[in-house]
C-alpha cells in the first residue's frame, strides 16, 4: 500500500505552508485524497506535483499558468496538438526570461560603473557612465509607450 502524508508532514518535507497547500487544493492545482474525517492526505505524486510547481515558481510561471498549461501529465492520453501549444508557451516564457536577464545585466553594468565612478570620479568614467546612461534610455524609449507630443495639459478643462 502507498504511503500517504497528512498536511503537516508535506509542509516539513517542502517547507510549504499548510496555508499555502490548503489554497492549491482550493484552487485545484494540487488535490489531495481525503480521509473519513476529512483530512487531506496526499500521495508521492502529490509531493512530485508540489516539487514542480515549487520549480515552476521559482522559473516565474505564475500560479495560472501552471495550471492552465502544465497539467498535461495528468492527461490519460497525450494530445500532440496539446504538447505543440505548450511547447509554445515555454518558448515563450524563455524568450521573455531572456529579456529580463538582458536587462538586469544592463542594470548591473550601469550600477558597477556608477558605483566605480564615484569611488574614482574621473572625466573618463563620468563619460563612460553617460554613455551608458543614455544606451539605456533609448532602449527604454523603445520599449516605452509613446507620450502624445500635446501631453497632459491638452486634456485639461
Amino acid at each position: 500500500m502507498e504511503k500517504l502524508y497528512s498536511i503537516q508532514e508535506v509542509s516539513k518535507i517542502l517547507g510549504i505552508s499548510k496555508d499555502t497547500l490548503r489554497y492549491y487544493d482550493r484552487i485545484g492545482i494540487v488535490t489531495p485524497s481525503r480521509e473519513e474525517n476529512r483530512y487531506r492526505t496526499y500521495s508521492k505524486n502529490d509531493l512530485i506535483d508540489l516539487m514542480n510547481i515549487q520549480i515552476m515558481q521559482y522559473a516565474d510561471f505564475s500560479l495560472e499558468e501552471i495550471r492552465g498549461k502544465l497539467n498535461f501529465h495528468k492527461m490519460d492520453n497525450i494530445d500532440p496538438a496539446y504538447c505543440k501549444e505548450v511547447a509554445e508557451f515555454l518558448d515563450a516564457k524563455n524568450a521573455e526570461i531572456r529579456r529580463k536577464v538582458a536587462h538586469l545585466e544592463k542594470v548591473s553594468r550601469l550600477l558597477d560603473v556608477a558605483a566605480e565612478t564615484l569611488r574614482d570620479f574621473n572625466n573618463e568614467r563620468d563619460q563612460n557612465l553617460k554613455k551608458i546612461v543614455r544606451e539605456i534610455y533609448k532602449n527604454i524609449q523603445k520599449e516605452e509607450v509613446e507620450i502624445p507630443k500635446e501631453g497632459c495639459g491638452e486634456h485639461q478643462s
